[in-house]
């Protein structure tokens, strides 16, 4: 990389921060200041610190880092890699190339092959509307799986997954408020009255349970096989904890870390970099075992009160086998009112929960789910709106 101008510099930066935004990392105006600034303080003819510099301004989390290095790889090797990227993408496409491209590799290029400057619609000539091309495309969003998303795929579901709802059965708790239509008696309001009657009880004071819905608590995996899954429910995640209350989230990978007070930013990017400097094993190994050991010591009695409803998301692939793993189980189904697994592996035709990890979590749970698209959380959503289902078929899977 050649030096350049301090302006021209800066234009370079701000293009390649818009080219990382359309890829899917949270690049912002504070991380372009911080990197444009950064490439003052070292030597521009060493592309090693120039690369250097800005992953270490522009890049907060770990998967992130592979898109980063195509992305600068096309980016600073010339002013035309643009159309060289997307020729090439047309050449593969020519090549019919059995292989599926890794998700990164798309990405930049979809980043890439964007126009920069959309030239806008004509005024004076009406929308053109296809209905059936819209609920095609609609359809096929819902079904397509996290993992095979694009750039432009990623916008769409989070968007579509700022607009889910998540509704909770409300369950009667022990408080009581008054209510002159209330179906109890409550004696401490009327006595209280008497006494300022003279002692006579002309009326009967009437009072309601409160009425509420239950605390939610996720325990997400955030290992290497979960990381694009993860990435997506955090969006899930951070819009459910924005709009409820008493919602408590926690990731493991080989620790347990409670981001519950990180999701409460209303910002989502604000939010997701406050995450990804409190959790340092993104797509690592996986302990579920100890992970849940931990979780069962320090944080069950303070969360799993009030009939507590537990999601459990990951794919059942511990490191350390079952080591511990039944009698933590044991522990946080009998803490809770209702303990549901969710796992991206149920997507494949014909699962069969043959690692000894997942044999072992089998049997404590009320519900085993997958989640893997829009339309797996579409279907957790209404499953929590309804009564807990029977457990034969957990069993059975567990047998």
């Amino acid at each position: 990389m050649s030096a350049a101008p301090p302006g021209r510099l800066v234009d370079n930066v701000a293009e390649f921060a818009r080219l990382l935004r359309r890829a899917g990392l949270p690049v912002g105006p504070a991380e372009t200041l911080a990197a444009a600034e950064a490439l003052t303080r070292i030597d521009l003819g060493a592309k090693a610190e120039a690369k250097a510099a800005l992953a270490a301004t522009m890049v907060h989390r770990r998967e992130h880092r592979e898109i980063f290095d195509q992305a600068f790889a096309l980016f600073w090797r010339d002013a035309t890699a643009a159309r060289h990227a997307l020729a090439m993408t047309l050449m593969e496409k020519r090549k019919e190339i059995e292989r599926k491209p890794a998700p990164a590799a798309r990405r930049v290029a979809e980043a890439f092959a964007r126009p920069r400057d959309q030239a806008p619609e004509p005024k004076d000539e009406p929308p053109r509307l296809d209905a059936v091309l819209t609920a095609n495309a609609a359809e096929r969003l819902q079904a397509m799986d996290f993992e095979a998303m694009g750039a432009e795929e990623i916008a769409l579901a989070k968007r579509e997954i700022r607009r889910l709802v998540l509704p909770l059965d409300a369950r009667r708790t022990r408080r009581r408020r008054a209510d002159p239509l209330g179906s109890e008696t409550d004696l401490r309001a009327t006595l209280r009255t008497s006494l300022r009657q003279g002692g006579e009880i002309l009326s009967l004071a009437r009072a309601r349970r409160v009425e509420r819905p239950p605390p939610l608590v996720v325990i997400c995996d955030i290992s290497g096989s979960m990381a694009r899954y993860a990435q997506i429910l955090l969006h899930f995640l951070h819009a459910v904890s924005n709009a409820r209350e008493r919602v408590q989230v926690f990731l493991f990978g080989t620790r347990l870390s409670n981001i519950t007070r990180q999701l409460r930013y209303r910002d989502a990017e604000v939010a997701f970099q406050m995450v990804a400097h409190v959790v340092p094993d993104w797509s690592g190994g996986t302990r579920i075992g100890e992970a849940l050991a931990i979780f069962n010591r320090r944080w069950a009695r303070r969360v799993l009160g009030q009939g507590a409803i537990v999601l459990l998301v990951t794919d059942g692939l511990d490191r350390d086998g079952a080591i511990g793993l039944a009698e933590n189980m044991d522990r946080l189904h009998r803490s809770c009112r209702r303990l549901i697994w969710l796992n991206p592996l149920l997507r494949w035709e014909g699962f069969q929960p043959k690692s000894q990890g997942m044999r072992a979590m089998l049997p404590y749970v009320d519900e085993f789910r997958p989640v893997h698209n829009l339309a797996s959380l579409r279907a957790l959503i209404d499953l929590l709106s309804r009564p807990a289902p029977a457990r034969e078929r957990i069993m059975a899977l567990a047998s």
